[in-house]
Protein backbone atom coordinates (compact mmCIF):
# COMPACT_ATOMS: atom_id res chain seq x y z
CA UNK A 1 0.00 0.00 0.00
CA UNK A 2 1.07 3.34 -0.63
CA UNK A 3 1.04 6.76 0.95
CA UNK A 4 1.65 10.26 0.56
CA UNK A 5 1.86 13.30 3.20
CA UNK A 6 3.06 16.31 1.69
CA UNK A 7 3.35 19.95 3.93
CA UNK A 8 4.62 23.32 2.82
CA UNK A 9 5.85 26.27 4.34
CA UNK A 10 7.32 29.91 3.13
CA UNK A 11 10.16 31.69 4.07
CA UNK A 12 10.21 34.75 2.61
CA UNK A 13 9.32 34.44 -1.31
CA UNK A 14 10.26 31.41 -1.47
CA UNK A 15 7.86 28.19 -0.69
CA UNK A 16 9.37 24.87 -0.07
CA UNK A 17 7.43 21.64 -0.59
CA UNK A 18 8.40 18.15 1.23
CA UNK A 19 6.08 15.08 0.40
CA UNK A 20 6.75 11.93 1.71
CA UNK A 21 5.89 9.15 -0.37
CA UNK A 22 5.85 5.21 1.80
CA UNK A 23 5.98 2.37 -0.58
CA UNK A 24 6.80 -1.55 0.63
CA UNK A 25 10.05 -1.25 -0.74
CA UNK A 26 10.91 2.19 1.25
CA UNK A 27 9.91 5.86 1.40
CA UNK A 28 10.95 8.99 -0.86
CA UNK A 29 11.78 12.22 0.36
CA UNK A 30 10.90 15.10 -2.41
CA UNK A 31 11.83 18.43 -2.10
CA UNK A 32 11.26 21.24 -3.83
CA UNK A 33 11.66 25.02 -3.22
CA UNK A 34 10.49 27.65 -5.81
CA UNK A 35 10.12 31.45 -5.71
CA UNK A 36 6.58 32.94 -6.97
CA UNK A 37 7.55 33.16 -10.68
CA UNK A 38 8.20 29.30 -10.27
CA UNK A 39 12.02 29.07 -10.34
CA UNK A 40 13.16 26.60 -8.51
CA UNK A 41 15.49 27.22 -5.93
CA UNK A 42 15.88 24.04 -3.99
CA UNK A 43 15.53 20.51 -4.80
CA UNK A 44 16.22 16.77 -4.25
CA UNK A 45 15.12 13.30 -3.64
CA UNK A 46 16.24 11.21 -0.87
CA UNK A 47 15.29 7.44 -0.70
CA UNK A 48 15.54 5.09 2.58
CA UNK A 49 14.19 2.21 4.25
CA UNK A 50 10.62 2.84 5.99
CA UNK A 51 11.84 1.87 9.56
CA UNK A 52 15.25 4.08 9.31
CA UNK A 53 12.54 7.14 8.75
CA UNK A 54 12.74 8.93 12.39
CA UNK A 55 16.35 8.13 12.84
CA UNK A 56 17.11 10.18 9.07
CA UNK A 57 15.09 12.65 9.95
CA UNK A 58 16.86 12.94 13.11
CA UNK A 59 20.22 12.69 11.70
CA UNK A 60 19.19 15.27 8.44
CA UNK A 61 17.61 17.93 11.16
CA UNK A 62 21.35 17.80 13.18
CA UNK A 63 23.85 18.47 10.05
CA UNK A 64 20.91 20.72 9.04
CA UNK A 65 20.82 23.16 12.43
CA UNK A 66 25.24 22.84 12.73
CA UNK A 67 25.82 23.48 9.55
CA UNK A 68 23.26 26.79 9.79
CA UNK A 69 25.13 27.84 12.86
CA UNK A 70 28.58 27.49 10.91
CA UNK A 71 27.33 29.92 8.49
CA UNK A 72 26.02 32.73 10.95
CA UNK A 73 29.27 33.32 12.35
CA UNK A 74 30.00 35.96 14.82
CA UNK A 75 28.78 39.31 13.87
CA UNK A 76 31.01 42.23 14.07
CA UNK A 77 30.38 45.58 15.97
CA UNK A 78 29.67 48.38 13.31
CA UNK A 79 32.77 50.04 13.55
CA UNK A 80 35.31 47.12 14.05
CA UNK A 81 38.77 47.63 12.43
CA UNK A 82 37.77 51.50 11.36
CA UNK A 83 40.42 53.61 12.63
CA UNK A 84 40.49 55.85 15.90
CA UNK A 85 40.18 59.21 15.22
CA UNK A 86 41.20 62.50 17.77
CA UNK A 87 37.58 62.92 18.05
CA UNK A 88 37.08 59.27 19.10
CA UNK A 89 40.15 59.08 21.48
CA UNK A 90 38.44 61.99 22.92
CA UNK A 91 34.66 60.65 23.78
CA UNK A 92 36.37 57.01 25.04
CA UNK A 93 38.58 58.99 27.34
CA UNK A 94 35.88 61.15 28.72
CA UNK A 95 33.57 58.47 28.76
CA UNK A 96 35.86 56.30 30.79
CA UNK A 97 36.64 58.69 33.46
CA UNK A 98 33.74 59.97 33.67
CA UNK A 99 32.19 56.52 35.12
CA UNK A 100 34.09 56.26 38.56
CA UNK A 101 31.57 53.13 39.93
CA UNK A 102 31.23 49.74 39.06
CA UNK A 103 33.60 47.00 37.77
CA UNK A 104 36.10 47.74 35.00
CA UNK A 105 34.61 45.15 32.66
CA UNK A 106 30.73 46.07 32.81
CA UNK A 107 32.08 49.77 31.80
CA UNK A 108 34.17 48.90 29.12
CA UNK A 109 30.99 46.35 28.22
CA UNK A 110 28.95 49.46 28.16
CA UNK A 111 31.08 51.88 26.27
CA UNK A 112 31.48 48.63 23.78
CA UNK A 113 28.18 48.93 22.76
CA UNK A 114 27.48 52.62 22.48
CA UNK A 115 30.84 53.33 20.78
CA UNK A 116 29.82 50.17 17.76
CA UNK A 117 33.63 49.10 18.86
CA UNK A 118 34.36 45.07 20.87
CA UNK A 119 35.62 44.88 24.56
CA UNK A 120 38.90 44.03 23.41
CA UNK A 121 39.13 46.98 21.14
CA UNK A 122 38.05 49.63 24.01
CA UNK A 123 40.23 47.67 26.74
CA UNK A 124 43.39 47.85 24.10
CA UNK A 125 42.70 51.30 23.63
CA UNK A 126 42.12 52.97 26.86
CA UNK A 127 45.73 52.83 27.45
CA UNK A 128 46.47 54.79 24.71
CA UNK A 129 44.47 57.30 25.86
CA UNK A 130 45.65 57.91 29.24
CA UNK A 131 43.45 55.73 31.13
CA UNK A 132 43.97 53.18 32.99
CA UNK A 133 41.83 49.68 32.08
CA UNK A 134 41.27 48.30 34.91
CA UNK A 135 39.76 51.05 37.20
CA UNK A 136 36.98 52.98 35.63
CA UNK A 137 37.90 56.76 36.26
CA UNK A 138 41.11 56.73 36.85
CA UNK A 139 44.27 57.76 34.31
CA UNK A 140 47.18 55.95 33.66
CA UNK A 141 49.99 56.64 35.82
CA UNK A 142 53.39 57.23 34.74
CA UNK A 143 55.10 53.90 35.69
CA UNK A 144 52.14 52.15 33.99
CA UNK A 145 52.48 53.73 30.87
CA UNK A 146 55.72 53.21 30.65
CA UNK A 147 54.77 49.55 31.68
CA UNK A 148 52.49 49.18 28.77
CA UNK A 149 54.65 51.04 25.97
CA UNK A 150 52.56 54.23 25.87
CA UNK A 151 52.82 57.82 26.71
CA UNK A 152 51.83 58.84 30.23
CA UNK A 153 49.17 61.59 28.90
CA UNK A 154 48.16 59.22 26.38
CA UNK A 155 48.84 59.99 22.11
CA UNK A 156 45.32 60.35 21.08
CA UNK A 157 44.91 59.90 17.19
CA UNK A 158 47.74 57.04 17.31
CA UNK A 159 46.15 54.17 15.37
Amino acid sequence: MTSTYTSEIKLGDVTYSLRATTEPSGMVLDLLGADPDGTVLADGRLRLPVEGGIAVGRLVGRVLDAHSRLGRGKRQPANANQRWSDELDAVLRAEWLSGADGAAAERIRAIARSMQRSPTAIRARLPRVGCDPDVPGRTLSADAAKLMGVKSGGSQGEA
